[in-house]
């Protein structure tokens, strides 16, 4: 199978977790994570994620913990971007970030985990600045809107390529 322009490919490289951006029209699927000492991002805005487990695929973690996070259950062929990051917190440690169209009728499916305070759909621009958002994660989700908004493609080490 070949991939979209837009997808980076997994080679089966180790990495440590995979976070997904879930849009639906201009609004983002986001959750307010646990407010408790200790844990990475406290009572910060987050998206759909977590670590990885066994040998499974960025594709395949991010849609388990969607899966455990939310309650719903996204088909991979509806991911349309992914691409790899090397992480400034974890020193080094691989990261996916992966975005993929959530429809209407799967939000009102959702039912929330037992991790974070609670979740909303916010728009994305409001999570782009928002100040109680976690920081990387927007950084990441304004590379998929501009690969979305320009048509252009991120290459493997953050060079952009017109298509």
């Amino acid at each position: 199978m070949t991939m979209p322009e837009s997808i980076e490919a997994w080679q089966g490289s180790s990495f440590g977790g995979a976070k997904i951006a879930l849009i639906c029209d201009d609004g983002l699927l986001v959750y307010r994570r646990d407010d408790k000492p200790g844990i990475p991002h406290p009572n910060m805005w987050d998206l759909p994620g977590g670590g990885r487990e066994d040998e499974e695929s960025p594709v395949d973690c991010a849609l388990r913990e969607t899966y455990e996070e939310f309650g719903i259950v996204i088909p991979p062929e509806r991911i349309e971007w992914q691409r790899r990051y090397v992480s400034r917190e974890d020193s080094g440690v691989i990261g996916w970030f992966l975005a993929a169209k959530l429809a209407e009728d799967e939000i009102a499916q959702v039912r929330f985990g037992d991790e974070g305070q609670h979740w909303a759909v916010m728009e994305v621009i409001a999570f782009l600045g928002c100040s109680d958002a976690v920081a990387h994660l927007q950084y990441r989700l304004s590379d998929y809107i501009a690969w979305k908004k320009k048509g252009r493609r991120i290459g493997r080490m953050g060079d952009i390529r017109a298509t």
